[in-house]
């Protein structure tokens, strides 16, 4: 038996290699899904392949379902069969949808292409945020988070500055054979670099190189209580976990939460060009709008993060949520465009980062064994409002009433505040009926 070591003083300089190779990965996360509301516009300009608003915001719900099912199993797979071999998997999944769309002869070929990459979508966001959960300092858990999270946002800018600089004189489909690149660059690094979870490896029995990244990283040494249950077997008992004592009235809670902020993340990245388009602002401005609300979006990350490693992300989300609200109820008006672009920009600071939030809640609510399993569930039926954002915008567009849109993405706003604030009371409420290490645990996710 291999003695215990004490491990080195975990800190930022110690995981920066993790935390950088999860940031590359959601950076061509971000892109890719940005990049469909990015060419909306050019697609709905192009009469070859026969879209409309109706039919645009069906393909971006068949994206959001994919990403649904990505999420599901991935969250599911992740401990059983390993941290980065799902998310190779993953990228390689959106980087293939994107060269379907590129080469799609019509709709059906261009949805199934979206689908694909949903997918992939879905499977990496939860293994990105499970591993910055399980690597990063325990006291800078949210700011972590935020950082990795910073990489979406980024993408996002990205995925509209390739669609200005490249669709009006190359066209849409160059667009999508960018998003092939993820492919090509981040493949290699995640594959030589991205270290296995300590403790996926200790459930696996390998023991010494479990021990061996963790004492690289100045993790604890894993044992049977932070290792996940091996086998088919361990994946059902994992989902238990979920509605467990301590954790049932917390589950369903995020659910809702994470429904009504994806709802609003998917809905305003896929809709809000045309939403400000139809509310009387050019195309070049309109697309411009992508890029400021993910700089908004920048930003907000690392001032939640902060924040809510002060004040608890709970906190933090809920007042984000609520400001987000304000943001869209403000947008409903055909403002100055100046001051259209610094509501966005606020409204972005707000937005995605209220949503990350929720993650680092859920990430605080579960156990190690079960949180690569909750943060699948969370953002894996959280997709289900992933899923209706992107329809629920091209039905509203398709009546061309830009305010009724933003009325309905405030409303959500509304909605995950109000759940993302139970979560603590109900947590609360349990340790108070049964006190002992259940009490303990309550105040973890405030």
């Amino acid at each position: 038996m291999t003695p215990v070591a004490s491990p080195p003083t975990r800190s930022f300089k110690a995981v920066a290699p993790v935390i950088a190779l999860c940031w590359l990965a959601v950076f061509f996360d971000g892109m890719d899904v940005n990049i469909y509301g990015a060419v909306i516009p050019h697609l709905l300009d192009d009469p070859s392949l026969g879209f409309s608003p109706g039919k645009a915001g069906t393909v971006g719900s068949w994206t959001t379902f994919g990403m649904l099912i990505g999420a599901l199993a991935t969250g599911t797979l992740t401990d059983w069969l390993g941290r980065k071999p799902l998310v190779t998997a993953s990228v390689l999944l959106f980087s293939l949808g994107s060269a379907l769309c590129a080469a799609a002869p019509d709709v059906t070929v261009f949805a199934a292409g979206r689908f694909v990459s949903g997918l992939g979508l879905g499977g990496l966001m939860p293994i990105g945020l499970a591993l910055v959960a399980e690597f990063a300092p325990p006291r800078r858990a949210a700011l972590a988070t935020g950082l990795m999270m910073t990489s979406y946002h980024a993408g996002g800018m990205a995925a509209t500055g390739i669609s200005l600089a490249v669709a009006p004189d190359h066209g849409w489909r160059w667009v999508f054979w960018a998003g092939v690149l993820p492919a090509v660059v981040a493949v290699p690094l995640v594959m030589k670099w991205l270290p296995e979870s300590p403790g996926v490896l200790f459930a696996k029995g390998r023991i010494e190189q479990a021990y061996a990244v963790a004492d690289r990283f100045g993790l604890d040494r894993p044992g049977s209580s932070a290792a996940p249950s091996a086998g088919a077997k361990g994946r059902m008992t994992a989902i238990r976990g979920l509605f467990a004592p301590g954790v049932r009235g917390a589950t369903p809670l995020l659910w809702i939460a994470s429904f009504a902020g994806l709802l609003l993340v998917y809905g305003v990245s896929t809709w809000l060009p045309e939403l400000m388009r139809a509310s009387g602002y050019s195309l070049s401005s309109s697309l411009t709008f992508l890029i400021v609300i993910n700089a908004g979006g920048i930003l907000g990350m690392l001032v939640a993060g902060r924040t809510a490693d002060r004040f608890g992300p709970v906190k933090v989300s809920a007042i984000w949520f609520l400001l987000t609200a304000s943001g869209a109820f403000l947008l409903r008006a055909q403002l100055p465009l100046g001051v259209a672009y610094v509501v966005v920009f606020l409204t972005g600071v707000w937005l995605f980062s209220a949503q990350v939030m929720v993650y680092a809640t859920t990430a605080r609510v579960y156990e190690p064994g079960e949180r690569a399993t909750g943060l699948g569930w969370v953002t894996g039926v959280g997709r289900t409002g992933a899923v209706v954002g992107p329809w629920l915008g091209g039905m509203v567009i398709a009546d061309g009433n830009a305010s009724l849109g933003f009325t309905t993405f405030a409303v959500a706003a509304v909605l995950a505040a109000a759940a993302i604030s139970l979560v603590p009371v109900v947590r609360r409420a349990r340790a108070d009926a049964a006190p002992g290490p259940t009490a303990a645990l309550a105040g973890a996710a405030d």
